[in-house]
Order: C-alpha cells, then sequence, then structure tokens
C-alpha cells in the first residue's frame, strides 16, 4: 500500500531520539506533508484530545515514535507509569489510527519484549516463550500489548500495521538526564563530567548543569552542591563508578539508521511482505473470492482458518547483529571523550538482561543494512553532545 510524496504523515513523538530522526529521513526523501504535535501541544494519554486531533488532521499515515521510556533505575522508580503510560498512547493512537481509515501504521517497539533468558541471537519467534526481565517488566509488557494490536488489527480489520523493534538506540538528541537515561548517554556525561572536574573547568561544568540539571541543582548552585549531587549518580574527580558488572553484552543501533529502516519498511513493506503473499490472500481474500473480505466482519479471519495455522510473531527486529560488553562500551566512551580517570564498576547494583543481540534476517530479507559502526557512532554522539552544550 504504497504512500506517495505527498501524503500527510502524522509522527508521534517527533521532536524525540527516533522520531525527529524519522521526520528528518522522511524530509530528505521529499515527503514535506509531515504532522508533529509536542507533548505539550497534545497529550496522547488523553483519549478526547487524541480523537479531536484524528477527526481534524486525518493522516493518512501515523508512525508511532512516541514512549515513556526510561533506563533501569527509571525502570524500577516508576512502574507503573511505565505500563499504564505506554498502554494509553497506544491504545488511543492505534484505535483513532483504524477509525479514521489510517492506510499505514508503524508501531516503534523495543527489543526489551523478550524473556530475559531467550536464546541468543533473538529471533521475533521468541516473543513469549519465557519470562521477561523484571526490571524492565513493565515496559516490555506494554510494548508486546502495542505489537499485538498492530498484529490484530491486521488480521481482524486488514489494516496495515507494521511493529519494528529496534534494539538499544543513540544518536542526535538522545536523553543525557541522569536521572532516566539510558546507558550509553549516562555514562558518557558522567565520564565527561568527572574529566572536567579533574580539570577544575567549573565553567564547562557550570554549562553542562544548566543545560541539564541533575535533581533541580544547575550550574547557579555551589561547587559542593554541584559535586554532592554528581557524587550520587557515581561522579567525582577523575573517577567514574558505573552500575553493574559491565559484563551484560549490548547491541547498540545509531538512531539515523534506525530512522532510515523505519522509513523503508513505512514505504517498502506491507503486511502480506511480512506474513507471506499465499496466506495473506487466504486471510483477506478468501478462496475463490475476487474482492478483500468486509473490514468490519472478523469471522473466520486469521489464526482462525485451521489450514493456515497460527499467524503470529509478525513484528521486525531492527539491529545491527553485533553486540559489546557494557566494559568494552565504557572504554569506547573514554577514548572519545579522552579520559585519562578511572572507571569502575558497582557489582552490587543491578546488570540488567545479561545479553540482548537480536537476530535481523527478517529485516535484511526484507531490504535494509546498518550503516554505521559502534566504534564511529559512540565518536559521533559525543560530538553531538559538545554540540548541544554551545546552544
Amino acid at each position: 500500500m504504497a504512500l506517495d510524496i505527498n501524503s500527510k504523515i502524522y509522527i508521534a513523538g517527533h521532536n524525540g531520539l527516533v522520531g525527529s530522526a524519522i521526520w528528518n529521513n522522511l524530509k530528505t526523501r521529499g515527503y514535506n506533508n509531515l504532522i508533529g504535535r509536542s507533548h505539550k501541544e497534545l497529550d496522547l494519554t488523553d483519549q478526547v484530545a487524541v480523537k479531536k486531533f484524528f477527526d481534524e488532521e486525518r493522516p493518512d499515515a501515523v508512525v508511532l515514535a512516541a514512549a515513556f521510556v526510561g533506563g533501569i533505575m527509571a525502570n524500577s522508580l516508576y512502574r507503573a507509569d511505565f505500563i499504564m503510560q505506554n498502554m494509553m498512547m497506544q491504545c488511543n493512537v492505534i484505535g483513532n489510527a483504524y477509525s479514521h481509515g489510517v492506510k499505514k501504521l508503524l508501531f516503534l517497539g523495543s527489543t526489551c519484549i523478550y524473556p530475559k533468558n531467550a536464546s541468543q541471537p533473538m529471533k521475533e519467534d521468541a516473543l513469549l516463550t519465557s519470562p521477561l526481565e523484571y526490571t524492565n517488566e513493565e515496559y516490555a509488557i506494554a510494548k508486546i500489548a502495542g505489537l499485538k494490536m498492530c498484529e490484530s488489527y491486521n488480521l481482524q480489520y486488514g489494516t496495515n500495521y507494521i511493529a519494528v523493534m529496534p534494539t538499544n538506540l543513540y544518536g542526535p538528541n538522545d536523553n543525557f538526564h541522569l536521572e532516566n537515561s539510558h546507558v550509553m548517554p549516562a555514562m558518557m556525561r558522567k565520564v565527561y563530567l568527572a574529566k572536567l572536574i579533574h580539570d577544575d573547568n567549573w565553567n564547562a561544568i557550570r554549562t553542562d548543569m544548566n543545560k541539564r540539571p541533575v535533581e533541580g541543582v544547575t550550574g547557579n548552585n555551589s561547587d559542593d552542591e554541584i559535586l554532592n549531587v554528581l557524587e550520587k549518580y557515581g561522579i567525582s574527580n577523575n573517577k567514574v563508578l558505573l552500575w553493574g558488572t559491565g559484563t551484560p553484552l549490548r547491541e547498540f543501533l545509531w538512531s539515523e539508521d534506525m530512522a532510515d529502516a523505519s522509513v523503508h519498511v513505512l514505504l517498502n513493506v506491507d503486511f502480506k511482505d511480512i506474513i507471506g503473499i499465499e496466506k495473506y490472500s487466504s486471510v483477506f481474500y478468501g478462496k475463490g473470492t475476487t474482492g478483500a473480505v468486509d473490514r468490519n466482519n472478523s469471522e473466520g479471519r486469521g489464526g482462525a482458518i485451521p489450514q493456515l495455522g497460527e499467524i503470529r510473531n509478525c513484528h521486525i527486529n531492527v539491529g545491527t547483529g553485533k553486540e559489546l560488553t557494557i566494559r568494552e562500551l565504557s572504554e569506547l566512551v573514554v577514548k572519545a571523550v579522552g579520559f585519562e580517570g578511572i572507571i569502575e564498576f558497582d557489582a552490587s547494583k543491578p546488570d540488567g538482561t545479561p545479553r540482548k543481540l537480536i537476530d535481523v534476517e527478517k529485516l535484511h530479507s526484507l531490504g535494509w543494512v546498518h550503516k554505521v559502526e559502534i566504534e564511529d557512532g559512540v565518536q559521533k554522539l559525543f560530538n553531538w553532545y559538545k554540540e548541544s552544550l554551545e546552544k
């Protein structure tokens, strides 16, 4: 179901890490009829407001990149928020996309949907085969619900909603706030600040704290107040203390690569390409008929057709298929920042999932492969971070 160059595309979360990259990617391809709303302009957890937005704008396509996100600490502290906020956003956007006849929807999830001890690399079929990682269980359940919504709407109503599950992302517009950032930006800022403390570069420290305050402490606070709050996050003179053992393996994807993969899927991949044209025709046209089944009649659809078997796990993993340990990542960050101090790991703190490598065979078969390798990406991210402090 092709989108033409004039199609109106709503990008939910267009100011975020991935949403902003998808917006820019579409722009470079000549898609200029894009719609975005900040959280202040449109609260996606507000059912009435979301319906009003769809009533007024009538988008042809939707990219659902908005989410309530954070690292291990945030996931542990705000468990109710992580499941409720994400579920409400997804239900409101996907439900209104259907009721307003949206042609194509792209839902962005996360590879935390997979079981903690899933076989590596994790194929799409690993979903729901064993328990989730406890520290991000609520977020994972919300994202599983989102991809199942897409899959179920497709099977019941013949929609064209595709779910992509990106690995750990990093890149321009990343979140460097220490209270709720992910592992790489948090690590990078900690190492940078530890270096600045050692260099006695208080102008740079105050600039950094003014740009991204920590627990309300800004560059206008006293030296001691700044040092005390940074100490809480493992940042001191030429020394950084990181959570865990440093042994977990992680895969990282440059956010602009993720955007390119997302746009590739949005423009070139349909539900029939994922489940196979033969199954798709049987589900949506029926044997011996020429027209599509009535969208409002769900009788005998999808998995209810015995000869087709069960249609599930229609989502697409998006990543590099490569991994490194958290300790190896810290070494890349140290090199990028030019840090000559000490990195220590606090083994009393949780590691999270021991390994999270995904299988990207399905993605490659659909015509997309990543471009930015982690060694170059870490340096690119630090360059962006320093530039962001000057704005």
